[in-house]
């Protein structure tokens, strides 16, 4: 009898396994809380654009849309920091001809659903709301939010992709899997979305090919270039305190904030005004469970496994690499889920600990470090020794964003690197001065060997 696979969540990480387990010929029906995107408005207001890299193209590619989702991407260089005085300083990501690549969340997902939508074997279904799960029965309950019907299904396998508040990590933890750990964490800031619509001659009022960040040490502003010309920001601020967005609450306090701190921003963005309002607050969380899965019934995957703060832009990456790996294991064990699903758990929990780390880490660095002397030469520094000792020496950056390198090795290496570099720094004052100094900087071998 063929065996049928329920997905709940139709985002980008669910979309995405969709067309990677039709396209191995699995029968599977996508149920999404949300309406039909794929012809019509995406949500916007909470959408934080994604930075796509090596990761997430590695996922696409075992759905053959890398080629495709290439032509929506922008290619973001570096960093374009724009300090308080209205300066700007570029930093680059890593080797001449490696960066991430900005797109749209909402155009991406409606991609993904349509090409999903292409395979007989998958079955689409919109504002259907998962409201119970009987693991022992493999039997999951729907409740449509439009027609206000309930539906009742049973599969062979359930998979939870149903973003950070996931309805199926909810029914683990109320499972008979009594050895289920769960833990969240908000930060202190929130979010929200602005923009800079296009010029009037239709290009972009910021350099196109940069992800823009004005640090501002306890808060920061970034910007992301669209093929429309216009950049998707996102302001990240205390929810509460001295400086925060409960003290935000008019046009003039809002306008007057950013007069303060992002003046050359606020002269982009004539909507202002009524985008400030428009689009809501809303939190960061990091969430971290185990184990995820429950015998070979269901698993959790993506955002409902590990949800993360944005700072990093892996989320997404982070997502779509499980689907890489689970593919992976699908063939190793033939498609056997009694193997399947420990062995996956195993290999991407402590990964998703490794990267929840890293983005954490990484807001200190963007919105603080990235304006810090102290910093920006050890960032010199670090790429120079890339570049002149690439076999042994590869930015934390790099590891994570232009290769494989497990999230959790990444991290251990980082951290290493950059004790390294402290040292360097201290035994030699005059470093910076002599960076293109080749004899002196190849002298340095001896701490990367």
């Amino acid at each position: 009898m063929e065996k049928k696979y329920c997905i709940v969540g139709g985002g980008l990480v669910g979309s995405l396994l969709a067309v990677i387990l039709a396209r191995r010929g699995f029968r599977a029906d996508v149920w999404e809380r949300r309406p039909d995107m794929r012809d019509g408005t995406i949500e916007g207001g909470r959408s934080i654009n994604l930075a796509l890299s090596h990761r997430g193209f590695r996922g696409l590619e075992l759905a053959g849309l890398d080629e495709e989702i290439r032509k929506l991407c922008i290619p973001m260089h570096g960093r374009e920091v724009h300090d308080e005085n209205g300066g700007t300083r570029f930093m680059q990501y890593g080797k001449d001809g490696q960066f991430i690549n900005s797109i749209s969340r909402g155009g991406l997902n409606q991609l993904l659903l349509r090409e999903a939508s292409k395979y007989p074997n998958i079955k689409m279904h919109f504002d259907e709301r998962c409201d119970d799960i009987n693991f022992r029965n493999k039997e999951i309950s729907f409740y449509n939010t439009t027609t206000h019907q309930n539906t009742r299904e049973k599969y062979d396998m359930i998979f939870g992709s149903d973003g950070a508040f996931s309805a199926v990590r909810m029914a683990l933890m109320k499972s008979e899997r009594f050895d289920f750990e769960y833990r969240q964490d908000y930060l202190q800031h929130a979010y929200k979305e602005l923009s800079i619509p296009a010029a009037a001659d239709g290009g972009w009022r910021l350099k196109k090919n940069a992800l823009h960040i004005w640090p501002r040490k306890s808060f920061m502003l970034i910007a992301l270039p669209n093929l429309d010309g216009s950049f998707t920001c996102t302001l990240f601020l205390p929810a509460k305190g001295e400086v925060s967005f409960e003290h935000l609450t008019t046009k003039d306090s809002a306008r007057q904030f950013f007069t303060k701190y992002f003046p050359d921003a606020l002269a982009d963005m004539p909507t202002f005004d009524d985008d400030f309002f428009a689009n809501p607050v809303s939190d960061l969380v990091t969430i971290r469970c185990n184990p995820w899965y429950i015998e070979n019934t269901a698993t959790l995957i993506g955002d409902a496994a590990h949800p993360i703060v944005p700072f990093y832009g892996q989320g997404m990456n982070a997502g779509f690499e499980d689907c890489t790996y689970l593919a992976q294991l699908m063939d190793a064990h033939n498609d056997d889920w009694h193997a399947i699903l420990p062995a996956f758990n195993q290999m991407r929990k402590p990964n998703a600990d490794a990267v929840a780390d890293l983005a954490l880490r990484n807001f200190i660095e963007m919105r603080d470090l990235v304006a810090d002397p102290h910093f920006i030469l050890k960032n010199k520094i670090a790429q120079k020794l890339a570049e002149l000792f690439p076999a042994q020496w590869q930015t934390q950056y790099s590891l994570v964003t232009f290769s494989d390198t497990p999230y959790a090795e990444a991290l251990s290496r980082g951290i290493n690197n950059n004790e390294i570099l402290e040292k360097i720094v201290a035994e030699n004052p005059s470093i910076e001065s002599r960076l293109g100094d080749t004899e002196f900087m190849m002298g340095l071998e001896k701490w990367v060997g």
